[in-house]
């Protein structure tokens, strides 16, 4: 799970912490994880405030139900968005003052390839990395490789997020090898946190399709 504000994807955390076995936070939401659980220096990095005061509430559900939350190791950073000059740092060093985080290293990456290689279900919400600059697809890449992979020996993939598919659709052919990526933008995103979708809804109910077909 990615995606740049932490505040959007709570409602989405929380539904998703009672039904995974495992669950990877990657991209802007995960530095307030790191902030607040490492202590990391997160330099000029997406912050959420209201995230950070629910961070330990979203931990604690998870030690409940006994789900593995993943966060990334290695950060790669630079000072701007054009990545004129890129470095990676671990949690402990921390990102440097008036840098930001834009994609994760080659440690992360492995962590989290190796995780979905022995998935059976792999649901990917929010991008991982700031993926409109070819510099910064690292980890998104890497995931997705991994989601093909896994795909080709049984298992369901399923990707959702307006964001999430337009990063998908940047590597050619990518979206065809995934079971299923939703088209739906927001509407996935909806369905994930648990919210009752009207089309759906009317579609399986019984009574309702009776009436129009009749």
């Amino acid at each position: 799970m990615g995606g740049a504000k932490l505040r959007d994807k709570i409602p989405l955390i929380m539904n998703m912490l009672d039904r995974v076995d495992e669950m990877v936070l990657g991209g802007g939401i995960s530095y307030t994880f790191l902030k607040r659980l490492r202590n990391m220096e997160i330099g000029n990095s997406l912050f959420d405030p209201h995230g950070y005061e629910l961070v330990p509430e979203i931990m604690k559900k998870a030690e409940e139900k006994g789900v593995k939350i993943h966060l990334p190791d290695d950060i790669i950073c630079a000072p701007g968005v054009d990545g004129s000059e890129i470095r990676t740092v671990t949690v402990d060093e921390g990102i440097p003052e008036g840098w930001e985080a834009f994609d994760e290293g080659d440690i992360t990456k492995q962590k989290y390839q190796d995780l979905m290689l022995g998935s059976k279900t792999i649901i990917w919400n929010g991008p991982l990395s700031f993926f409109e600059n070819p510099k910064f697809r690292n980890i998104s890449y890497g995931v997705l490789d991994s989601m093909i992979k896994a795909t080709a020996q049984g298992a369901i993939t399923i990707a959702g997020g307006g964001d999430t598919g337009a990063m998908i659709r940047t590597m050619p052919g990518a979206e065809e090898k995934i079971s299923h990526v939703s088209t739906g933008g927001g509407a996935s995103l909806e369905l994930l946190e648990g919210k009752k979708l009207p089309g759906i809804e009317f579609l399986t109910n019984k009574e309702d399709l009776e009436r129009i077909t009749m």
